[in-house]
Parts: structure tokens; sequence; C-alpha cells
């Protein structure tokens, strides 16, 4: 038997073709540590990129509100000017719109304006209109709003990451066994040493490269070398990514080991077939006629 096949390599990478084909022959705790750290991973990246490009937009438009508003009975009762701009980059912006007039837009890919009696949620998908809740009364001032952002904003980072972590867990389970008979398919057809749960194996490392092509994308955004369009780009080629290790990692696994035999016959590897008269003489009927000598 061949030695690769005795001894499984060892699975620490999801990057390479190779390094996925490892982990269909790996336990499934090192299959799960792997992808919690992959998943730690990204959500740093995500809890970075909520954390300056929107959280601190929030804190900047707290500062910026009356000391007296809120919203009462479903009404923002607002004491300030509208149109007025709170906060804004390149990533949100949020403002006051009392009548949705749309003096206030900004060319923020996320825009969330607040009117009389609703609010709405502008991007390049859209308008979102929402309401307001009618037997709540909500705190849209800066001396109620400021020190409740500064002691809940880190628990919300918190529960952010913890729900990054957790939903990419489950959606890599759920999708490996979506992928996983394709995995096995692509084997079987491909004489490969792969059985079903180790092409879910396979199929659930197949998934974190694409989370971490993803997850540079974003930071690219974050950084601004990269647009909306070209974001949305990088979620589509992350997800084909999924499929292409699926595929290439089970075509590199190795080959069943029955084949290999087949294949490192020397006989049929060169052709030698045994000798003609040895096969003769294991022939009945290809020995000669003993009347054809008599004349």
């Amino acid at each position: 038997m061949d030695a690769q096949a005795e001894k499984p390599p060892f699975a620490w990478q999801p990057l390479t073709p190779g390094g996925i084909a490892a982990f269909a022959r790996a336990t499934w705790g090192r299959l799960f540590f792997v992808q919690f750290v992959v998943a730690v991973l990204v959500a740093g990246i995500v809890l970075w990129f909520v954390q300056t490009r929107w959280f601190s937009i929030i804190g900047t438009a707290i500062k910026a509100l009356p000391a007296q508003s809120e919203i009462r009975a479903g009404k923002l009762q607002w004491f300030g000017d509208s149109p007025q701009s709170l906060a804004e980059n390149n990533f949100l912006a949020l403002c006051v719109d009392l009548k949705h007039e749309g003096t206030a837009r900004s060319p923020a890919h996320v825009q969330v304006e607040f009117g009389q009696s609703d609010f709405r949620v502008l991007s390049l998908f859209g308008c979102r209109p929402g309401g307001y809740p009618r037997g709540w009364i909500l705190a849209f001032n800066r001396s109620e709003l400021e020190p409740w952002w500064g002691a809940w904003s880190p628990t919300l980072l918190a529960i952010t990451g913890a729900g990054v972590i957790a939903g990419l867990m489950g959606v890599w389970a759920a999708l490996a066994l979506l992928y996983a008979p394709i995995a096995w398919l692509l084997g079987f057809l491909n004489d490969r040493l792969l059985s079903l749960s180790g092409s879910w194996r396979l199929a659930g490392a197949a998934l974190m490269p694409g989370a971490l092509f993803m997850s540079v994308g974003l930071c690219l955004y974050g950084f601004g070398v990269l647009d909306l369009i070209q974001l949305i780009a990088v979620t589509v080629v992350h997800i084909v990514l999924g499929w292409v290790y699926v595929v290439y990692g089970s075509l590199s696994t190795p080959v069943h080991p029955s084949v290999m035999a087949l294949k490192n016959n020397p006989f049929l590897d060169s052709g030698i077939s045994a000798p003609k008269s040895e096969a003769c003489r294991n022939d009945p009927g290809s020995q000669p006629d003993p009347k054809a000598f008599k004349s």
C-alpha cells in the first residue's frame, strides 16, 4: 500500500488544494479548530470595519444631537434644524430630514435619514423605509444617548464578533452538507480515496479560503481601495471560490490503493504477457492434433 495512504498528511492550512484534501483524512477536531481560527480572523476584520467605519460615525452623530429630543408615540420630536447632517464618511451617513425633502442626501454608501414619522435607509439597493415604535419613548438627544452609547458600544461589538464566529461555523457546517455529495462523486469518478464523511470535512475546509478572501476584500474596502460595486464582486467571487476548492481539493486526494495496485502491476504497465508456449501448455484447445502426423 502507498505510504501516503498509510499515514495521512497533517492538515493545518486551507489555502491550497493539497491542504484542503488533507482535511478529508483528518479528525473532526482538527477541522473545527482550524475553522475556529479562521472565523476569529474574519471576525477581527469585521469588528475593525464596524468600529472604525460605522461606530465612530454613530458616536460623532450622537454628539451632534440637541440636548432635548425624543421619539414618542411613533413621532420624532426634534428640537433642531432640519434638514441637518449629523455625521458622515464614505461608508455611513446619519442625518435628520423631517419631511424627507432630499436636501440632506450624502454620497455615502449607506445613509440613514430620520424623518418625523419614519426613518429611511438609502443605499445602492434603493430606499428602505421603517417606522418608529408607537408604544415606546426613545431618547434621541445627546445627554441621554452619549453615556448609553459609551457603555453599550463595547458590548455590541462583542456580540457582533461572537455572532460572526458562530454564524460562520454554522454556515460552513450547513454548506458542507450540500457540497459533500459533489466532492464524494468527484472522488468516486476519479478513483480517489475519499469517504462520504471525509467529503464533508473536505467541503468544510474548502469554504475557508472564500471567507479569508472576503475578509481581505472588506479590509481593502475599509481603506478605500475598493468601492461598493467592487465589494459586491468580491462577495460573488468568494462564493465561487468555495466550489473551486471543492473540485480541486477532491482531485488532490490520494488515488485509491486498489487502483494504485493495478497501475503498479508490471504486466499491465509494460504490456508483457505470459509466453506463448506457456499459454499453449495451459490451454488444451491449443495442443496439436496427433492425427495430423499420421499419413
